[in-house]
């Protein structure tokens, strides 16, 4: 495996550093629900930059760079705790690339590329989240055949109550359908019937409920075909492979451990040494992972059992990094609003976002193993 960056690509890494130097202190990484603001104004700084289009082609207003462009941009700000990725320039748009229309792509890419519109994935619901096929909020043809009627709940969206449009898998095939009867949809988040409903966490920020009563989508908001979302949102899910789970958090998340176990008086205990010595191992094992996932991107191979690993391997080393600080910090490292109680309040959620880690054991034991039916 080839770990090295070129020349030019190290040169967009110091460039992505530089940019970050005034956004160091913003932490939208874990706040963003607080932070929406300035992680807003982050972006269409960077989208000045072009920044958000990235890999798109350049017929689109994209730079068309590879992957590995992306993981450094991504990482780096992974690493400042600025901010997570925008889903609009990933999975939107790349999704819109594909299957839009041309009406479609006239009228949502210029905007979200320059980062003044941004989206929720409105995926899961209370009966259909690790199985998405068997999701059952309903999308109807009013008579008139000119828009959709949508009616049911989604579950668990982040940054909903934030966002100015909703990514929606809805229901227009027959239930016993599952993956061939989903239809993808652009929805106005202020649309008439449309309630978003918080969903407080643990790391005090939020995750949230999203109810359609009747909601109206024109009929040119339905992206791709009538019950042709499978497809679609499989392939823009492995777009985003290289950049879902970015080494440099958890790189970071050591680091900060490590200055506040040093801060404490508690560096120089041979227990504690001990116990970061495993742990540098083991965030040297998900940078390499990482890294695993990005070689695949590169040379277009299938990367699903890579990136299944590398966020098992990510989730855990957060979770295993933040744990051991609250085993040696002791009653210090469990005052709200410490670093180490906030870590470890937000890695919790870690191992259950962006695909549970059971799901992403399956996906190796299946896969890589060849175990199971």
């Amino acid at each position: 495996m080839n770990t090295a960056f070129s020349k030019d690509e190290l040169a967009f890494q110091d460039e992505v550093r530089e940019f970050l130097g005034d956004y160091r202190e913003l932490d939208g990484f874990y706040c963003q629900g607080h932070k929406w603001p300035e992680v807003r104004a982050m972006f269409r700084a960077m989208a000045e930059k072009n920044w958000l289009a990235l890999s798109w082609p350049k017929a689109f207003g994209g730079m068309a760079l590879g992957p590995v462009y992306e993981f450094i941009l991504w990482n780096e700000v992974a690493y400042a705790r600025a901010a997570r990725n925008p889903l609009a320039a990933g999975i939107v748009a790349q999704t819109l690339i594909r299957y839009g229309s041309s009406a479609q792509q006239r009228d949502w890419l210029p905007r979200i590329r320059s980062g003044e519109i941004h989206f929720s994935l409105c995926y899961s619901e209370p009966e259909a989240g690790s199985d998405l096929a068997a999701l059952r909020l309903r999308a109807d043809k009013n008579a008139a055949g000119t828009h959709y009627v949508l009616n049911g709940q989604k579950c668990w969206q982040s940054y909903a109550q934030d966002m100015d449009y909703l990514w929606v898998l809805a229901r227009s095939g027959t239930q016993e359908s599952r993956g061939r009867g989903i239809s993808l949809f652009i929805c106005d988040k202020h649309a008439a019937g449309v309630t978003v409903s918080p969903l407080p966490t643990l790391d005090g920020d939020q995750l949230n409920e999203v109810f359609f009563d009747a909601v109206e989508v024109p009929l040119a908001q339905r992206v791709g075909e009538e019950n042709g979302a499978w497809p679609m949102i499989g392939e823009a899910l492995a777009d985003e492979r290289h950049i879902q789970f970015p080494p440099g958090r958890v790189r970071r998340d050591l680091e900060d451990m490590v200055a506040w176990l040093n801060a404490n008086g508690l560096g120089a205990d041979p227990v504690v040494r001990q116990r970061l010595a495993e742990l540098t191992v083991q965030v040297m094992e998900t940078e390499m992972l990482a890294l695993k996932v990005l070689e695949a991107m590169v040379k277009g191979v299938n990367a699903t059992v890579d990136a299944a690993m590398n966020k098992i391997s990510h989730t855990l080393a957060c979770q295993d990094i933040a744990r051991a600080v609250l085993d040696f910090g002791g009653p210090e490292a469990l005052v709200s609003g410490a670093r180490p109680e906030l870590l470890w309040r937000q890695t919790i959620t870690e191992t259950i976002g962006g695909g549970t880690s059971e799901i992403m054991r399956s996906v190796v034991s299946r896969q890589l193993l060849g175990l199971g039916g």
